[in-house]
């Protein structure tokens, strides 16, 4: 089983029971429900205003009723956004001679292969789509850079950035 920083964290690291050489990072987003429970509460929500919305409708007061459709809307945009990436995460894993990193974004799934040996490990501050800064690690092998850790703590990824470094340098030596 994994070792668990903190009860609330989102940062894992798993020492699987695989081959010596092999260290895996699983790094989750700390979401509060799952995207199930999240639409258990949105067709509660709907019942609840229809209901209202019919029954001032009936009472002659119509007009609360496409009111009551807008809100939903809205409230569905906003947890259709969440329920997409609840389940975002990032697999790190140093197995052998190659760094296997696996990010899965909304529907978007990214893999990654690169050889521990050109691999190096950069804790900056990057520059996002938004052009504000932004923390992450960045692993960088030859001409491409990922960047990792997006979801951690600021601590959380001090000590993600260590442990990969290490990691790394114990892959070299062993191969």
């Amino acid at each position: 089983m994994g070792t668990l920083i903190a009860p609330q964290d989102n940062f894992r690291a798993f020492k699987p029971a695989m081959p010596v050489d092999c260290r895996c990072w699983v790094i989750k987003r700390n979401c509060s429900s799952t995207p199930r429970q999240l639409a258990f509460v949105f067709g509660s929500i709907i019942a609840l205003s229809m209901a209202f919305g019919i029954a001032f409708a009936v009472l002659g007061l119509w007009l609360v009723l496409p009111f009551a459709g807008l809100e939903l809307a809205a409230v569905a945009a906003a947890f259709f956004v969440y329920a997409r990436h609840a389940a975002d995460y990032e697999r790190i894993q140093v197995r052998g001679p190659a760094l296997e990193i696996e990010q899965v974004r909304g529907l978007r799934r990214q893999t990654w292969s690169l050889p521990v040996a050109w691999t190096r490990v950069e804790p900056e501050t990057a520059r996002g789509l938004a052009m504000h800064a932004t923390r992450c690690v960045i692993v960088a092998s030859g001409a491409t850079r990922i960047e990792v850790g997006n979801d951690l703590t600021a601590a959380h990824r001090v000590v993600f950035a260590r442990e990969l470094r290490h990691a790394l340098s114990a892959a070299m030596c062993a191969a």
